[in-house]
């Protein structure tokens, strides 16, 4: 009895190590229960099943998410499903690449319904694959399957890094057919630059069931765990800030705007003196145009002009801001609106501090979101800390 026992404790302990094993890792990063099964998803159809976003703690290896400090539009989503080894990697891979939304951890096109892990590592047919969902606005299949590339060998046979196993192989898992010629065009330019064959797995998504919990972002949450791949292609992403900072449609500005910020931005429109959100406002931050996010004011910056209005003696950078002409009142006035986003910010004048610039950038608090320091990492305004504390 105590034999069997004894060999039954064995197997446990094999299977539990037997998925996302790798050398070296430590004893706490592999999780030895299941914390929920797999929720099994319509074929197909997986629209509303968000993974939590997590940010990486301080001092974090990760690189930041540049996604963080976007808005999406979420009714004109795409969807891909990638498979390229232990999904810990992969997912915390995708989720950085600019214009994603959403990535989730899961089993896709396997031999059974509502698989666990150790299904999984049992043998039941499915790849541990990433549901990456995104922003054609923003990225392009094209661009995504080629960032994928820069991690996974597609030469490779059922392995990636350490992982050995058919769960482990790599593929493209499609919804939507007109997906395919794309994705056919990235395979033919990948085989031109290797000697041995592609063994990309190319197949329409059969179904595919969200993993567990604890492996949903998993390196956001262990960020010193096993990853079999490098990041240097994510922080050599190089995005435009034309790109960065993109203007919603007019209907989608009227459902995320109040309507003094949609008059103020878009119909050049005033709000009341000393009866706004940041006049007398001095927490330590960036101020960010409503609609964008791009950075246009310092804290640092920030000064009582006795207007009523929030006032800056300069902006963050100059490229942020532009200027234009302005007589409406009958009077000769100099009007500031955000660069990329043309947002209407209010206007400039020669009064401000004499021993600063001598400006004053007086702007309405509509046309404003405030970003506090601590909070500036979290979305993805790490860049910027610089200019309201000294490094």
């Amino acid at each position: 009895m105590k034999v069997l026992v004894l060999t039954a404790l064995s197997l446990i302990l094999m299977l539990a190590l037997g998925a996302c094993m790798r050398q070296g890792v430590k004893e706490d990063e592999v999780a030895m229960t299941i914390e929920e099964e797999a929720t099994p998803m319509a074929e197909g159809n997986v629209a509303g099943m968000v993974s939590s976003t997590l940010v990486p703690p301080v001092n974090s290896p990760l690189p930041d998410n540049p996604n963080l400090a976007l808005t999406f539009d979420t009714e004109n989503l795409r969807e891909i499903y990638l498979a390229g080894g232990c999904f810990w990697g992969v997912e915390a891979y995708m989720a950085r690449i600019y214009g994603v939304y959403d990535v989730t951890s899961g089993y896709a096109n396997g031999e059974t319904d509502n698989p666990t892990y150790y299904d999984v590592v049992g043998g039941s047919g499915h790849a541990e694959t990433v549901h990456v969902r995104y922003d054609p606005s923003y990225v392009e299949l094209e661009t995504l399957l080629d960032m994928f590339f820069e991690v996974v060998d597609p030469t490779s046979l059922n392995q990636q890094g350490n992982d050995k196993g058919i769960s482990y192989r790599s593929g493209i898992y499609y919804t939507d057919e007109s997906d395919l010629p794309v994705i056919e065009a990235v395979i033919k330019t990948l085989a031109m630059t290797y000697d041995d064959p592609i063994v990309v797995e190319v197949e329409p998504l059969q179904h595919y069931y969200i993993a567990e919990e604890y492996h949903q972002d998993y390196l956001e949450k262990n960020p010193n765990g096993y990853c079999h791949i490098e990041f240097d292609a994510i922080e050599a992403q190089e995005v435009s800030e034309e790109m960065k900072y993109q203007v919603p449609d007019d209907e989608t500005l009227k459902e995320m705007l109040t309507d003094i910020q949609y008059e103020v931005t878009q119909n050049e429109g005033t709000e009341r003196a000393f009866d706004n959100e940041y006049w007398d406002h001095k927490e330590e931050g960036i101020y960010v145009d409503v609609v964008t996010g791009e950075p246009l004011f310092s804290s640092v910056a920030k000064y009582d002009s006795g207007s009523g209005w929030p006032s800056f003696w300069a902006p963050i950078e100059e490229t942020f801001i532009t200027t234009d002409e302005d007589n409406s009142l009958y009077m000769p006035r100099t009007e500031i609106r955000s660069a990329y986003g043309d947002s209407h910010l209010g206007h400039v004048f020669d009064d401000g501090p004499q021993d600063m610039t001598g400006l004053r950038y007086c702007v309405n608090s509509a046309a404003l979101r405030f970003v506090a320091y601590e909070d500036m990492d979290a979305e993805g305004y790490g860049d910027y800390k610089k200019y309201v504390r000294a490094e």
